[in-house]
């Protein structure tokens, strides 16, 4: 069968939603400039952590000038490496992007629950679902929001040499940052965390991912809130 065949009516098996169930996962999500990447980098520092690394069909390429490596930033396969993978249910979930295929074996989250460790990943908004429909109960969603559109402007300006290359990517970064925050206040399952201060955003993902039960509080409603504002200004500058 081919790829695309595999990957449209890819379902888990029991045995692997047997291990999703049993692992502990959180995933760190954020609209860009948002600091998810940070706040990953830092939880990763504590031992009770282990990354979760996505497979992919695409090929290595350079970020910053330095090389992707294999096992580190992906597991990167061929086409028939990643339809072996799907035919013999060991993915988790598969999305394809720009041609290329993306997703996260079982075998990711078997090793971190045999090292009794909590899984963490900062994968797309897209690629939850998967995981809640399949555990709601162990899996916690963690959506980083800056604290206001003018600190959210200045992080993603700073990030360009020039206006002319900002303006350039401005309008696809704004409709994506509106499509994410629309469809994550839309939902029940995730937590917010303000990163107004990168230590404070990180003691707080850190206390969220370490709730037994995905306990939800005060704090979660008011940095909901705070992101309904932030989706707000963000539709007003057309």
């Amino acid at each position: 069968m081919k790829i695309e065949q595999l990957a449209t009516n890819y379902k888990i098996n029991q045995s692997g939603i047997d291990v999703v169930r049993k692992a502990k996962t959180v995933f760190i999500v954020g609209i860009t400039s948002a600091g998810k990447d940070t706040i990953v980098r830092r939880l990763l520092n504590s031992s009770d952590y282990r990354l979760i690394i996505s497979h992919t069909t695409r090929q290595p390429r350079a970020n910053n000038g330095v090389m992707e490596k294999d096992g580190q930033d992906y597991h990167f396969v061929s086409v028939d490496q990643m339809a072996d993978l799907l035919a013999n249910h060991k993915m988790i979930e598969v999305n394809c992007y720009g041609g290329n295929y993306y997703g996260v074996s079982v075998g990711e989250l078997a090793d971190a629950s045999r090292d009794n460790k909590i899984s963490i990943s900062d994968i797309e908004v897209n690629g939850i679902s998967s995981f809640y429909n399949i555990a709601p109960g162990s899996v916690t969603a963690i959506f980083i929001v800056p604290p206001d559109y003018e600190t959210w402007q200045k992080r993603i300006r700073n990030r360009y040499e020039s206006v002319e290359l900002f303006n350039k990517d401005w309008n696809d970064r704004r409709e994506i940052a509106i499509n994410e925050l629309e469809h994550v206040l839309s939902v029940p399952h995730y937590h917010f965390v303000i990163n107004d201060d990168i230590d404070r955003a990180v003691k707080v993902a850190d206390k969220i991912a370490h709730h037994e039960n995905n306990i939800f509080g005060r704090g979660d409603d008011e940095a909901r809130l705070r992101a309904r504002d932030l989706l707000d200004a963000i539709k007003r500058d057309i």
